[in-house]
């Protein structure tokens, strides 16, 4: 898992990455841009609206202006806006990179580090698409009912995170695997590393959390909202791309672990009596 670390990290530098890291970019800041243009004043707006309609934000906008803190009380609707739109930016990126980057990412690693093993195409693009739809909705609803946690305070800094290392988990070890493995293969490799996987997804959750840190330093980030959201964009971009290259060396490297022991067991047992693959019957058990 250490190994595959720093390998990815050194990976990073790798100038066609920086060049495929364009291409997301692109997409989700001019997609961000675009809805920002058009919506953003209409979202502070109907933020506005909502609380002042509450009776507990009512008070308490009306206790900020009561102590001369208009100015908070403008940036209150901003900042709500900005926290709900980090968790799309978050998504977004993370499925840009699966869908655009991460087979390009394979196959850079498969060539230059595992030329000879076998492609055995064990899941097509659209179900690797579907995989990362389901698990991106699946992590919404997690999302979603974990909100009202977040109001203590220990859980806003875990919960998400969580959440995030979750889904980058069951998204990129799928995709690592998909173009190489077998779905046996698939499924033996994700059931028999699932805690080494969570914990990688983890710490990439993690990482993936230290962009939103630019929102959080200052109130006045909001005035260079346009610029912060396109470095945000690209931060998430590189990100996950740094998981792909995390997932794609352990997973690749534990897939051919499991060959060579596969054809080590079966050269042993041709000599003998003849044996049904590793893989199948570590799988069917």
């Amino acid at each position: 898992m250490f190994d595959a670390f720093w390998r990815a990290a050194a990976y990073c530098l790798h100038p066609r990455l920086m060049l495929w890291s364009l291409l997301p970019l692109l997409l989700a800041g001019g997609a961000v841009a675009l809805l920002g243009w058009t919506y953003w004043e209409p979202a502070v707006a109907a933020v506005r609206d909502t609380l002042e309609q509450w009776a507990l934000t009512a008070a308490m906008l009306q206790w900020l202006e009561t102590v001369g803190a208009n100015q908070l009380r403008t940036l209150v609707g901003p900042m709500i806006v900005v926290a709900l739109a980090v968790p799309v930016l978050v998504l977004l990126s993370l499925l840009l990179v699966a869908t655009l980057m991460t087979p390009a990412i394979v196959r850079l690693v498969a060539a230059r580090r595992f030329p000879a093993l076998e492609v055995r195409r064990g899941a097509s693009a659209w179900q690797a698409l579907g995989w990362a739809l389901a698990c991106t909705v699946a992590a919404l609803l997690a999302l979603l009912l974990s909100v009202p946690l977040w109001l203590v305070p220990p859980l806003v800094l875990v919960l998400p995170p969580l959440i995030w290392g979750w889904l980058t988990c069951r998204v990129l070890a799928f995709d690592t695997l998909a173009l190489h493995a077998s779905a046996n293969e698939r499924h033996f490799v994700l059931r028999r590393h699932r805690w080494a996987l969570l914990f990688m997804g983890i710490v990439c959750g993690y990482l993936g959390a230290l962009p939103s840190m630019m929102w959080a330093l200052s109130a006045a980030t909001l005035i260079f909202a346009p610029l912060l959201v396109l470095a945000s964009v690209w931060l998430y971009t590189l990100v996950f791309a740094f998981a792909a290259l995390w997932f794609a060396h352990f997973t690749l490297a534990e897939l051919q672990r499991l060959r060579h022991a596969e054809a080590v067991a079966v050269a042993r047992a041709s000599t003998s009596t003849p044996a049904a693959p590793l893989i199948e019957t570590a799988v069917d058990a």
